[in-house]
């Protein structure tokens, strides 16, 4: 019979104390420990420190601008609602001890903890991508109800390029090629980097993830992890984790994995699709379903809050001008908010399940976007949806790809769109909302500094 020490030193994932972190610490003999809290980017911001300072010393502080940063390292214009704290204080980070796992590639034992972020007094910072997501879990919670997800992630393989200017290209795989051609679920493609997915498995196994299904996309050397379900917090943690697991094992493999929403031309962009259902806290059952295992009120009230808002909340789903180059016409990526059962070309698609399994994929956001903010942002607007008891559209049977754009088509418009839905202020808070409007217009003036090849080439000596 085990004790709970002992349960936890064999966990590979998580202890509840930080008695049992000690003791799990020590039985692997770590030495050091990233400690780790993910920005507005879903960058992994922190400090690398001695094991036996983790608990010895202070209470690990970092300046409170790390969730003001942009995505290079720049930081917004202050203006009439967004300002910057005057002295970039300290904030105070805190384990969450349940994240507690071993890094796998670290050349010494090292471990990895992801952090909360407060104020000085206790407060949970209300701009932390982390604590965004509790705020909006804590609205399900007060319902009596628990959101569960489940997170699907495209990533694209590439040949290493360290010229920003050169297009990227599909990597060389055993046989000595790259792909020229698309090779949707292909067993064979995917058997082409065993090696890479072998340490992404066995990486992943250490650090106590669970891959459900790992696939190849429609694109060339594109690939898909699908997750298990589970608890949105959890699984947001892992979406973070996985993707830095797979760029490290992709490294150890002389390639580059590639989460950008649209990095080739001339293939499809990366999606990150999120599957969504409701559980009743107390019965354990799936609310969208009734007893006779029909659709209920609140599901429809849930989609039809996601084709309401799911607009407003682009700029957290599509976070970057690239992003909007995914969305285009004739491809497997959605343009509107449509939805539709067992339908892959609208936003919204009801998958053939039980009615225990009865849930909506979110087919919208691109897998740049922030797991914590992307996740939020769509369990946000099913919420707004079943509060106001708004009603959906009709469902679309065929296609959608058609129909006109519903989604904004640039990072501008989504911002616009963002910033001007009260609802949107409300629930998420003010702060946060202006903070992350400032941050995706800096972004975007940053962009608009740099000059294309498209515009070389079609402009420099015709107009």
């Amino acid at each position: 019979m085990t004790t709970n020490g002992d349960d936890a030193k064999s966990a590979r994932r998580g202890v509840t104390s930080i008695e049992e972190a000690q003791a799990w610490l020590s039985e692997r003999g770590i030495e050091d420990i990233e400690c780790m809290t993910p920005d507005q980017a879903g960058v992994a911001r922190g400090k690398l420190m001695p094991a036996d300072k983790f608990f010895t010393g202070p209470v690990m502080s970092m300046p409170s601008s790390i969730f003001t940063q942009t995505i290079t390292g720049e930081y917004p214009e202050e203006d009439e609602s967004f300002k910057h704290d005057p002295n970039d204080g300290d904030i105070q980070l805190k384990p969450d001890f349940s994240t507690l796992a071993v890094v796998p590639w670290a050349s010494d034992p090292t471990a990895q903890i992801i952090h909360d972020a407060y104020t000085r007094d206790g407060r949970p910072v209300d701009i932390a991508p982390r604590q965004l997501l509790r705020r909006i879990l804590n609205l399900y919670d007060r319902q009596g109800w628990k959101p569960v997800v489940a997170p699907e992630m495209e990533f694209y393989l590439v040949r290493p390029n360290t010229d920003p200017d050169y297009p990227l290209e599909p990597p060389v795989g055993r046989s000595g090629r790259s792909e020229s051609g698309r090779q949707s679920y292909s067993i064979q493609a995917v058997n082409e980097f065993d090696d890479l997915f072998d340490d992404i498995y066995d990486y992943s196994e250490a650090q106590g993830l669970e891959i459900d299904t790992l696939i190849h996309e429609e694109g060339a050397a594109q690939m898909e992890i699908n997750l298990r379900h589970g608890d949105p917090l959890q699984l947001c943690d892992q979406v973070f984790l996985f993707k830095r697991t797979i760029r490290e094992a992709a490294l150890r493999h002389d390639m580059y994995a590639t989460f950008m929403a649209k990095p080739m031309s001339r293939e499809p962009g990366s999606a990150m699709h999120i599957h969504q259902s409701l559980l009743d806290l107390e019965t354990g059952k799936n609310i969208f379903s009734d007893n006779d295992g029909n659709p209920t009120p609140e599901f429809f009230q849930f989609i039809a809050g996601q084709q309401r808002y799911l607009p407003s909340v682009m700029c957290m789903l599509a976070p970057y001008v690239n992003s909007y180059r995914r969305l285009a016409r004739h491809t497997a990526a959605p343009i509107n908010v449509h939805w539709g059962y067992d339908n892959r070309t609208v936003g919204l698609r009801v998958p053939n399940s039980s009615p225990q399994a009865r849930r909506v994929e979110n087919r919208v956001p691109s897998s740049d976007a922030n797991p914590y903010l992307a996740v939020a942002a769509s369990l946000a607007c099913g919420y707004l949806g079943i509060q106001e008891g708004l009603d959906p559209e009709s469902p679309v049977d065929g296609s959608a790809r058609e129909l006109p754009f519903g989604l904004p088509r640039g990072l501008l418009e989504a911002v616009a769109l963002f910033e001007e839905t009260e609802e949107l202020a409300e629930i998420f808070g003010t702060r946060f909302v202006s903070t992350y409007r400032a941050i995706k217009q800096q972004e975007f003036e940053t962009f608009m500094k740099v000059i294309s090849s498209w515009e070389r080439e079609y402009l420099l000596l015709s107009v």
